[in-house]
């Protein structure tokens, strides 16, 4: 089909204006720091200045594009959560900024705290008790269930029902340990959001349907993680490569470590992923891979570590991170380093 050549310049005026128009503000981080008047919380994504349009603590200002604290203004004791607008010309955003108190333990629950506590994993209960023992996160793991619902489970069956052919509805049927039933994401944020202890590390499991599934359940959680605003809350992991640069493509600034074992940290960092999660054995084969990530600034997290020997090694070996079935055992093992 032809266009009139004014119809297309036409087009060509108004596309610019629609394109930013519909643009929106994006923050490169949502962790305030504590305890410090005047620190910086993170760059403002915009071509244009930007302004708060609106702030009820009356504790933020924008200074060359960088949302800070006032410099007499102290984060108030027992508050955790301040909501800020911003606009740069027709660009607008709001976001939900946490206080950073979260732990600095290196202690990662894996699926919650499930083997020494009543709950199930990858359930509410376990989210709450690795909260509880004061972890530094609690990892969960999500699918698309067959209505498309975001949903926890750690493996492809559970119950007897394969999570990916089977609705939401169904799933929440099933019987867990300690009165629990399958939780959706958006009730894991909505509880995990209630605190700013524990970072909540969401593992997005590779679809058994096909790789293009496993993209839409990544564009699917960043959504809901933005529909939230738990973007200061949340850790990205996946065995999947191409479900981490889904994420950062959709989210440049989100916080993903790769799970598989098999990239350097060279590689990672070239596509800036911010960490690697590999497995005991392949860490073990070659300890110095913790300094070698260290040295390219991608953070380092070991699982699943539930020997205290293993535990030993990993942290004289500088580690950032543990994930484990044994917290209570591990969170012992980190007072002593």
């Amino acid at each position: 089909m032809r266009f009139p050549k004014k119809s297309l310049l036409m087009a060509s005026l108004l596309m610019p204006f629609t394109m930013q128009t519909q643009a929106q503000l994006k923050l490169d981080n949502y962790v305030i720091p504590s305890g410090k008047p005047g620190a910086a919380v993170g760059k403002v994504i915009t071509s244009g200045k930007a302004l708060v349009t609106g702030d009820t603590s009356g504790l933020f200002m924008i200074s060359k594009n960088t949302l800070r604290l006032k410099k007499n203004k102290s984060l108030p004791a027992g508050a955790y959560k301040f909501e800020v607008a911003i606009a740069a010309g027709d660009e607008k955003g709001t976001f939900t900024l946490v206080k950073d108190e979260f732990h600095q333990n290196k202690v990662i629950a894996h699926r919650g705290a499930w083997k020494n506590q009543p709950g199930s994993q990858n359930s509410l209960s376990s989210l709450k008790d690795a909260i509880k023992l004061g972890c530094a996160g609690s990892e969960f793991d999500v699918w698309l269930s067959s209505d498309e619902k975001l949903v926890l489970s750690h493996d492809a069956e559970i119950g007897g029902k394969v999570v990916e052919k089977t609705p939401l509805a169904e799933l929440q049927t099933i019987q867990l340990d300690n009165g629990d039933r399958v939780p959706t994401l958006e009730e894991y944020l909505d509880e995990g959001m209630k605190q700013n202890g524990t970072k909540l590390v969401l593992e997005l499991k590779p679809s058994k349907v096909s790789k293009e599934r496993g993209k839409q359940l990544a564009a699917s959680a960043v959504e809901m993680v933005r529909a939230k605003q738990a973007q200061g809350w949340i850790l990205y992991i996946s065995f999947d490569y191409d479900i981490l640069l889904k994420i950062l493509e959709l989210d440049p600034y989100a916080k993903v470590a790769y799970l598989n074992g098999e990239k350097s940290p060279a590689q990672l960092k070239a596509d800036k992923i911010w960490g690697f999660d590999y497995n005991y054995g392949v860490v073990n084969k070659d300890i110095s891979i913790l300094k070698d990530a260290r040295s390219k600034g991608i953070t380092t997290n070991v699982w699943t570590v539930n020997k205290a020997e293993q535990m030993d090694q990993l942290l004289n070996a500088g580690v950032d991170f543990l994930t484990t079935d044994e917290p209570e055992l591990a969170l012992e093992k980190v007072k002593t380093k």
